[in-house]
């Protein structure tokens, strides 16, 4: 038998999001900074004949049918634009909260498309490989090579890997479910009226830092709204000692906090366990 493969599926975490407005195809524009913590789902890959996934793990429940997975729509994807495929089974161990503004399902489908690549000989910045990740959902292109960039656009317009130092964090997620439709419907906005976005990249880590401080999530507050305990564990994070910044990643309901030290993090997560047994707590880090 063919040996198998595996590949991390890192969360993907915005630690700034602005949304620019809603195009007159509905789609809403974005421009977020986005870096990738430590905590992730697990993908293994042997090869074979047929296309197949099996899901386990802590949050597969939750995952939904397997048919509808993003790891079987990307590796669809990228047979569509390639003839004679090598594919085969995928393994998903689901770890990582669903629906939770992590990107856990675009981070698995980035996976399988990087086994894919792996096992056909092709680099990630092959365009047909771009092009399934793209179709199959709006972030999993900046999955596909997982280093901290700015994302724009819906999502398809990337910027260089970024020089992020080393944050030390926790990522908490209270065991909610916040349907990204739904919160970006709640923002009401009108088709047709798009803002420019910042130009250009940070040009060095104090700037990246410096966008970080300033940065928001124009999500949280239409998140909060749907989900009120979101305001909740906002509110223990920033209390945490060492805590320099709280926010909410992606659409909800996950939210990180960022520390001055790993002991810090490490404390603070432990806290939080003692304190919130129910909620999802991560201590992790972003950047290098």
């Amino acid at each position: 038998m063919p040996a198998a493969r595996a590949e991390k599926a890192p969360a993907k975490v915005n630690l700034t999001l602005r949304v620019l407005g809603r195009r007159d195809d509905g789609y809403h524009e974005i421009e977020s900074l986005v870096a990738f913590a430590g905590e992730g789902d697990a993908l293994t890959f042997t090869p074979g004949n047929a296309l197949a996934l099996t899901v386990s793990g802590p949050t597969a429940s939750a995952a939904g049918d397997t048919t509808d997975n993003l790891v079987l729509k990307a590796a669809r994807a990228l047979a569509e634009h390639i003839r004679g495929l090598n594919v085969g089974s995928f393994a998903l161990s689901k770890r990582l909260p669903v629906a939770a503004g992590l990107g856990g399902g675009s981070a698995d489908a980035a996976a399988a498309l990087r086994l894919l690549a792996r096992a056909n000989g092709l680099a990630l910045d092959d365009p047909r490989l771009m092009e399934a990740a793209r179709v199959t959902g709006a972030d999993v292109p900046v999955c596909v090579d997982p280093r901290p960039r700015l994302m724009r656009g819906i999502g398809e317009i990337l910027s260089a890997p970024l020089d992020l130092p080393k944050l030390p964090a926790v990522l908490v997620n209270p065991g909610v479910a916040v349907p990204t439709r739904e919160v970006f419907g709640a923002l009401n906005l009108k088709p047709g009226n798009v803002r420019a976005g910042e130009a250009g990249s940070p040009a060095s880590p104090s700037e990246l830092m410096e966008l970080i401080a300033q940065g928001r999530n124009d999500l949280e507050l239409p998140a909060i709204e749907l989900q009120p305990v979101i305001a909740k564990v906002l509110s223990v994070l920033r209390g945490l000692p060492g805590a320099t910044l709280a926010r909410m990643s992606g659409s909800g309901a996950t939210c990180f906090a960022l520390f001055k030290t790993d002991a810090a993090a490490t404390a603070g997560a432990r806290t939080l366990r003692v304190g919130y047994p129910d909620w999802w707590v991560r201590p992790t880090a972003f950047g290098s």
